[in-house]
């Protein structure tokens, strides 16, 4: 079973960590809905040494209504990306981005996903690093490249038809909002999947954009019964939700196509309201 510190690292012990024999590898993945800045963001100042991944292009594969806006991308992708970041099997991984981990832990899913074990986000993640009074530098850094190999499969999935038969609790992770089907900004339909329970991520989140702690992470997720199953829009977000469940112990797969993949079918079925 997991526990907290199998998923987050704080800011002073990561930056202990980096200063001793076997420094983790860091990984900045800035990203947001509508946003294409996360490069810019980056060379203006991150945790030092770490490296920057493109999450549209690195840790997705191109978007189709088929497949959704974030299709998983294929294994020998990622692993070549991975390289090209430093990542090795024997070398720990933490992420991190500006916005509490929402996209950060799509590449913690993934690398997790893909066999990686020592995988972690920074809690707070940089705003939480310079909050705790350490520096940042500005510019790129570019990684002697890495040797890991990734073998998927190490971290559950759904697919849409599983999603629809779920015999147990499928969370959606978007807005309530959008849950209710009262706005919809990307997606072809609004609604969610029937049967679904809506648990925003952000409610995983406390204002400083650190994790609830696990007394109020368990509080949150108390009344679970069954197998859990958690989507979103694009399958990013819902990795947070993946991960906030994990750090109290609560495996739960994710279901990749998301919303952005069942709204483009026709013949699912929608439901609306709160």
């Amino acid at each position: 079973m997991t526990t907290r510190s199998d998923v987050l690292v704080d800011a002073p012990t990561l930056a202990a960590a980096l200063a001793g024999d076997e420094p983790p590898l860091v990984l900045d993945v800035r990203w947001a809905l509508g946003r294409t800045d996360g490069h810019e963001q980056y060379l203006a100042g991150h945790v030092p040494g770490a490296v920057y991944v493109d999450l549209e292009t690195e840790l997705a594969a191109p978007p189709s209504p088929a497949e959704g806006r974030h299709p998983l991308p294929d294994v020998a992708d990622l692993e070549a990306a991975a390289r090209r970041w430093g990542v090795r099997d024997d070398r720990a991984v933490v992420v991190y981005d500006g916005v509490g981990g929402m996209s950060a832990a799509r590449a913690w899913w993934l690398l997790r996903w893909a066999g990686l074990p020592d995988v972690r986000l920074l809690d707070g993640g940089l705003d939480g690093w310079v909050a705790a009074g350490l520096g940042v530098e500005a510019g790129d850094v570019l990684p002697e490249p890495g040797d890991v190999v990734l073998v998927p499969g190490a971290l559950p999935t759904v697919t849409a038809d599983e999603a629809a038969a779920w015999d147990g609790d499928l969370l959606d992770a978007r807005a309530t909002e959008r849950y209710a089907g009262e706005v919809e900004p990307v997606d072809p339909q609004a609604g969610h999947i029937p049967g679904a329970l809506s648990v925003p991520t952000a409610g995983n989140l406390t204002a400083d954009g650190s994790f609830l702690s696990d007394e109020a992470l368990r509080a949150r997720f108390g009344d679970l019964t069954g197998p859990v199953a958690v989507y979103c829009g694009s399958g990013v977000t819902a990795a947070h939700q993946v991960a906030a469940l994990a750090a109290v112990g609560i495996e739960a797969a994710l279901y990749p196509g998301s919303w952005s993949q069942w709204s483009n079918d026709p013949d699912r079925p929608v439901a609306t309201g709160r």
